[in-house]
């Protein structure tokens, strides 16, 4: 199983950034998907997450009508699109697949049963 996520990188306040995740080793409409970020000194915080279909989404306060999250379940690839971004979004942000037998929205990491390594994402001010 593994989760490769990508597209992090250094954006002025007010740019955008998508990122990607690629999963291989399951499939990937049985799980659902979110996106989490954790930035220096503290702890991993949910952003959003998405139901095995793409049916259904939820978003964190912060970031609700900037970010979108979607996913190609034949490509087997989650995108997390990222807009007006602003220097409180500076992170490592994390993809997770969540095996739940109940399809909705996850937001809590420990829920969550695989885990990518993590993409930088620094917005500068």
């Amino acid at each position: 199983v593994q989760l490769q996520a990508s597209g992090g990188g250094l954006v002025q306040a007010g740019g955008s950034l998508k990122l990607s995740c690629a999963v291989s080793g399951f499939t990937l409409r049985r799980y659902i998907m979110g996106w989490f970020r954790q930035a220096p000194g503290k702890e991993r915080e949910f952003v959003a997450s998405i139901t095995r279909s793409g049916a259904n989404t939820y978003y964190a306060d912060p970031v609700q009508g900037r970010f979108i999250i979607s996913r190609g379940n034949a490509q087997n690839t989650v995108y997390l699109q990222m807009n007006s971004l602003n220097p409180e979004d500076t992170a490592v942000y994390y993809c997770a697949a969540d095996q739940s037998v109940v399809d909705e929205p996850r937001t809590a990491p420990a829920e969550h049963d695989y885990w990518g390594q993590g993409t930088q994402v620094t917005v500068s001010s």
